[in-house]
């Protein structure tokens, strides 16, 4: 068994999700990439982890789907022999104030976002406890600790993720296992990029600093809470937002 570390990664084809791969893969690990999308969606950052000289494979898989997160997660222990990090970073929105959202509005993105996250804790964990280490990082985001007028799913399976996340920390503790949540502010996508002016503008109002994040930001926060300099913490919710919410 390769001495480097193996990241489980869900919502990696893109975005956020893809940057933390490829930082992770500077940093001696081979990644798993999983994520709904098809597999040629995801095949620039599988070169980039390759260009890394990370081994990197592709794992199709609704996190959502309680099944199909346990095969995936033997699935990658049988290819890889270890999981040591796990990163719920698959994500949704279906934005629309509560009087106009219906069920399968909600439905969706708490099945997505919260109970993606315990699927792939459920069973990852087991194989973490074996070898008696792991490192557990999930995506959530300020909105979780502030709300936000329009986003009451959203905000919703966003703060579950915080509290899932320090149960988790208290319930594995004991096995060497950490679990910490990272909350982003505005960060910088395809979709802010296409925001007007005016509207980015009323933005950075909101940020302290004055600016949107970057993927990177994220992917730098991640990269510290999986690393051993981190090794005494957890069950931190670790704010990367710029200051926008104090």
């Amino acid at each position: 068994m390769s001495d480097k570390r193996v990241a489980l990664i869900t919502g990696a084809g893109r975005g956020i999700g893809a940057q933390i791969a490829r930082t992770l893969a500077q940093e001696n690990t081979d990644i798993a990439v999983v994520d709904y999308g098809e597999e040629s969606a995801a095949k620039e950052t599988l070169e980039a982890l390759a260009a890394a000289g990370a081994t990197a494979r592709y794992y199709k898989c609704d996190v959502s789907d309680f099944a199909a997160t346990k095969a995936v997660a033997d699935a990658v222990v049988k290819d890889f022999g270890k999981i040591d990090i796990l990163v719920n970073n698959a994500g949704v929105t279906a934005d629309k104030l509560i009087l106009r959202m219906d069920e399968a509005d909600w439905d969706r993105v708490l099945n997505i976002n919260l109970k993606g996250c315990f699927n792939m804790i459920k069973h990852v964990t087991p194989h973490m406890m074996r070898k008696r280490y792991g490192r557990i990082v999930s995506i959530s985001s300020v909105v979780g600790l502030m709300g936000n007028a329009g986003q009451a799913n959203y905000a919703a399976s966003k703060a579950g993720i915080i509290g899932l996340t320090k149960t988790v920390a208290k319930e594995f503790g004991s096995r060497g296992i950490t679990a910490n949540a990272v909350a982003p502010g505005f960060i910088r996508t395809a979709m802010t990029d296409a925001l007007s002016d005016e509207q980015k503008q009323a933005m950075y109002k909101l940020i302290p600093l004055g600016s949107l994040g970057e993927t990177q930001d994220i992917a730098n926060a991640v990269k510290f809470l999986v690393s051993d300099d981190a090794r005494y913490i957890t069950g931190v919710v670790l704010k990367v937002d710029g200051g926008m919410y104090i």
